[in-house]
């Protein structure tokens, strides 16, 4: 334990009810492969995108991608997500719409975020296949889904899984409590294609907007040599701050919980230094911009094997279909 540190000891204190948490993943599994629990196909094909760890490593990115990809090529796609940090994610709640005029406290951050940049329906509820079932009838143009964040949300069926690690890899590899795993490390043996985000995806972006007028861009360059608040609440915080210092700018960082439920309070920090935040992050605070507010979106960047397994894929699904 003196090698593993006071984080390590904890680990291993809590191993114990990470075997139990274990033992409950697996018996949901099997049940679910004897068709114990019920999953539902929507009759589309259905990607689903999500990782093993708790926190974000990219998926985002990889569904606006995927959506403008697909839609570059034929399909007509809708995203399905559960719409974390909003009210619409409550098990109580009915499924709706998220758009670019959606509050973040009821559809949660992410979901409007795809909406704006990707242009396609994007649904939001606890219950991702009624959620898919209200979003086909309400766009019955819809072709093919992408489930965001689904990977365990096994009662809706899916034609491929698609599994997103990025450099902090698994951490200490064990299953919550005692370590960051919701599955296994040999699940990802099980999914159709894991997407390494610094490898085989990358998060590019070089140019900011002010938050008042998106109008205004600015290279993240003209930042250089500068005192910047940096403010992240994102899965990974750390990969936006080593971003702008890789740009030259001196980081004062402010790392947040992923999905901060942002107050223009949270962003004085006591002085006229510009505060740079993620695109995330900024759409919790579009109804109080400030001049001094700049805004860094990214877009992911894949490589082109990834397009063309993706679309041989799904060529597969329609001749099977025809035939």
């Amino acid at each position: 334990m003196k090698h593993w540190g006071r984080r390590g000891a904890v680990a291993w204190l809590l191993w114990p009810a990470s075997l139990l948490f274990l033992g409950l993943v697996l018996l949901r599994r099997l049940f679910y492969l004897l068709r114990i629990l019920r999953s539902t196909h929507p009759g589309i094909p259905v990607i689903v995108v999500g990782n093993i760890t708790v926190g974000g490593t990219g998926k985002t990115p990889l569904v606006i991608w995927m959506a403008e990809f697909l839609a570059k090529n034929g399909w007509t796609p809708g995203v399905v997500s559960r719409g974390y940090g909003g009210t619409a994610a409550r098990k109580d709640a009915s499924p709706r719409a998220a758009t670019v005029a959606s509050d973040p406290a009821e559809v949660g951050d992410e979901p409007i975020l795809i909406s704006r940049r990707a242009g396609c329906p994007v649904w939001v509820g606890a219950d991702r296949v009624e959620v898919a079932a209200v979003l086909r009838r309400e766009a019955p143009k819809v072709d093919i889904l992408i489930l965001d964040d689904g990977l365990q949300h096994y009662r809706i069926r899916r034609d491929l899984e698609i599994a997103v690690v990025d450099a902090r890899g698994l951490g200490n590899g064990f299953l919550l409590p005692a370590g960051p795993l919701r599955e296994p490390r040999w699940r990802l043996k099980t999914v159709d294609m894991v997407v390494e985000n610094g490898k085989t995806m990358h998060l590019e972006g070089d140019t900011v907007h002010r938050m008042t007028d998106s109008r205004e861009r600015q290279p993240l360059t003209a930042f250089k040599g500068q005192k910047v608040h940096a403010v992240a609440g994102v899965g990974d915080p750390n990969r936006f701050f080593l971003q702008l210092g890789k740009a030259g700018i001196k980081v004062v960082p402010h790392p947040f919980p992923d999905h901060h439920p942002f107050k223009p309070a949270d962003l004085e920090f006591g002085d006229e230094a510009p505060v740079l935040m993620t695109e995330k992050d900024a759409v919790k605070l579009r109804s109080a911009p400030r001049a001094n507010w700049w805004v860094l979106p990214v877009a992911a960047q894949l490589d082109p094997a990834f397009g063309v397994w993706l679309l041989g894929r799904l060529d597969g699904w329609r001749r099977s279909k025809t035939a």
